[in-house]
C-alpha cells in the first residue's frame, strides 16, 4: 500500500504537469498577436526564455509543495501505521511527535487512544488473573456450562475430584460427560427451570468415598439475559464423617452408661423386694452395685479428662525427663496386674535418653499402653518395652503377645469407645477411652503414636516423640 505521502507527491506532479501544459498554450497564443518579423526574429529567445520560466516556475513550485505535502502527510502515514497496529493488538504502539509538532492532533489523539486502551487491557488482565486464582483457590469444585449446555470453564479442584482435565471437558455438554447421575439430574433441573437445586452426593470412585453437596444455579447477564448455569460442589466429606463420629459417640456413652446404671437400679430394686432380709445376698448385691459404681465413676472420669484434654487452652508442663526413669515408674504401677496374670515385663532402654515431656502425663500415657496389653495377652506371656534414639527422635515400643488386631480395625483403633474385644474390654474394666486420651496427649508432646499387628500374634504400639538436642 502507497503512503500518503507518496500518493500526494504523484497528484502533485500531475497537477503541475497540467499547469504547466495549460500556461504554454496561453503563451503560444499571446505570441501570435506579434509582428510576423519579430515573431520571426525573437521566436527562438522567446521560446527559450519561455522554457527557462517555466522550468524554473515549476522546480520552485514542486519544491515547496512537497515541503508543504511532506510535512503534513508525514505524520498522517505514521498515525496511520501506529492506528494499525493498535488494531492489531499492539496496545505499546505510539506515534513520534516532535516538539515543534504541537498542532498534530490526529497522532495526539491516537496516542491518547492507545494508552487507553493499554490501561483497559491491564485492568482485564488483572481481573482475569484474580479471577482464575480465585476460582483456583476456592477450595470447591467449579464447572459452568454456557447457554447451548457446553462446558465453558471448570477448575482444579473439580478436575482432582472426578479425574478430568480441562482439554477433555470443554466444549462438551453435561450428558457426554461421565457424572454421577444425581448430578447430572440437578443440572438438566436448573437447565429446565432455571432456578437454583441443591442436593448431597455421594461418590464412590474405588480408592475414596467423597460426599459432595452440589449446588447448581442459573447464570443472568445484567440486562437479564441468559447465560447458562454453574455448578458448585462442596467437599463435606469430614463433615460428615465428624457426624458419625458424634452420633458414635453419643451412642456409645448411652450404652457405656446405660450398662451400669441399669445393674445399679436392677439390684438395689431387689434389695428393696425383700434381698435385704438375706445378709448374704444383700452383702453379694451391694458388692456388684459397688462394683458397676466404680466402673461408672471410672467412665466419668475418663469422659472428663479427655474433654480437658480437648479443649483448645489445654496446656502440659514440659520438662527434661530421663525416659529410663519414667518407664520404670509406669512398670511399678501396673506391677499388681503383672502379677495377677503371671506375665513378664522386659524392658530394654538405651542409657542416657532424655525427652522433653510432661512427666506425670507421659507415665500415665505408659500406664494406659501397658493396661491395654495386659488386658489383650494371654497369662504367662511376655510384654517387651523397647526405646530407642534414632536421627531425629525417640522410640519408645510397647510389644505384646495378645490376640492381635485385624488390619481392617486398625484406623479405627484410637476412636472414642472403639474396642477390639468389647466383652474382654468390659471384663477387665475398661471404658474404651484409653487409647483416645494416649492419641491427644502424645499430641500434645508434639509427637505421634502408630500401631501394626497381626492376629494371634500381637501388637506393637510406637511412640515418636521429639529428640531433646
Amino acid at each position: 500500500m502507497k503512503s500518503l505521502h507518496t500518493r500526494l507527491v504523484i497528484a502533485n506532479a500531475v497537477m503541475l504537469f497540467i499547469l504547466l501544459t495549460g500556461l504554454g498554450l496561453v503563451l503560444g497564443q499571446f505570441f501570435q498577436f506579434f509582428p510576423k518579423d519579430l515573431h520571426d526574429v525573437h521566436e527562438d529567445k522567446y521560446r527559450l526564455f519561455l522554457v527557462i520560466v517555466l522550468t524554473v516556475a515549476g522546480l520552485m513550485y514542486f519544491f515547496v509543495s512537497y515541503r508543504v505535502f511532506r510535512q503534513y502527510s508525514k505524520s498522517i502515514d505514521q498515525a496511520s501505521a501506529t492506528a494499525m497496529r493498535i488494531a492489531g493488538g499492539d496496545y505499546l504502539a505510539r506515534t513520534p511527535i516532535a516538539e515543534q509538532e504541537t498542532n498534530d492532533v490526529l497522532g495526539i489523539a491516537i496516542n491518547q487512544i492507545a494508552r487507553n486502551l493499554q490501561e483497559v487491557s491491564i485492568l482485564r488482565s488483572m481481573e482475569k488473573e484474580r479471577l482464575k486464582t480465585l476460582i483456583e483457590s476456592m477450595g470447591s469444585g467449579l464447572l459452568m456450562f454456557g447457554r447451548e449446555g457446553s462446558v465453558n470453564l471448570l477448575n482444579g479442584v473439580f478436575e482432582k475430584t472426578f479425574g478430568f482435565t480441562s482439554e477433555e471437558l470443554i466444549g462438551k455438554t453435561f450428558k457426554e460427560i461421565e457424572l454421577p447421575s444425581d448430578i447430572k439430574e440437578l443440572i438438566e433441573d436448573v437447565f429446565m427451570t432455571e432456578q437454583a437445586h441443591e442436593k448431597q452426593v455421594r461418590i464412590d470412585n474405588g480408592h475414596a468415598v467423597y460426599h459432595l453437596s452440589v449446588y447448581g444455579a442459573p447464570v443472568i447477564g445484567r440486562h437479564g439475559n441468559w447465560l447458562g448455569i454453574i455448578i458448585v460442589m462442596h467437599n463435606i466429606t469430614e463433615l460428615i464423617r465428624l457426624e458419625e463420629v458424634r452420633k458414635d459417640f453419643v451412642a456409645n456413652v448411652s450404652h457405656e452408661l446405660r450398662t451400669p446404671i441399669t445393674s445399679i437400679k436392677g439390684f438395689a430394686e431387689t434389695l428393696l423386694d425383700g434381698a435385704l432380709e438375706s445378709p448374704e445376698v444383700a452383702s453379694e448385691f451391694l458388692g456388684i452395685i459397688l462394683k458397676e459404681s466404680d466402673r461408672l465413676k471410672l467412665l466419668v472420669d475418663d469422659l472428663l479428662e479427655l474433654s480437658g484434654i480437648e479443649q483448645e487452652g489445654f496446656q502440659i508442663s514440659l520438662q527434661p525427663i530421663v525416659l529410663a526413669s519414667v518407664l520404670e515408674d509406669a512398670i511399678k504401677i501396673i506391677s499388681g496386674s503383672i502379677e495377677r496374670k503371671q506375665m513378664a515385663v522386659e524392658l530394654q532402654v538405651e542409657p542416657g535418653i532424655r525427652v522433653l515431656a510432661d512427666r506425670d502425663r507421659f507415665i500415665q500415657v505408659m500406664v494406659n499402653l501397658l493396661t491395654n496389653a495386659i488386658n489383650y495377652s494371654k497369662e504367662e506371656t511376655t510384654i517387651t518395652v523397647v526405646a530407642k534414639k534414632m536421627k531425629n527422635e525417640v522410640t519408645i515400643q510397647v510389644r505384646d503377645e495378645g490376640i492381635g488386631i485385624s488390619p481392617s480395625e486398625l484406623p479405627r483403633l484410637f476412636e472414642r469407645f472403639y474396642r477390639v474385644d468389647r466383652a474382654r474390654s468390659r471384663e477387665s474394666g475398661g471404658t474404651g477411652l484409653g487409647l483416645a486420651i494416649v492419641k491427644h496427649l502424645i499430641e500434645a508432646h508434639h509427637g505421634h503414636v502408630t500401631v501394626q499387628s497381626a492376629v494371634g500374634i500381637g501388637t506393637t504400639f510406637t511412640i515418636h516423640l521429639p529428640l531433646l538436642r
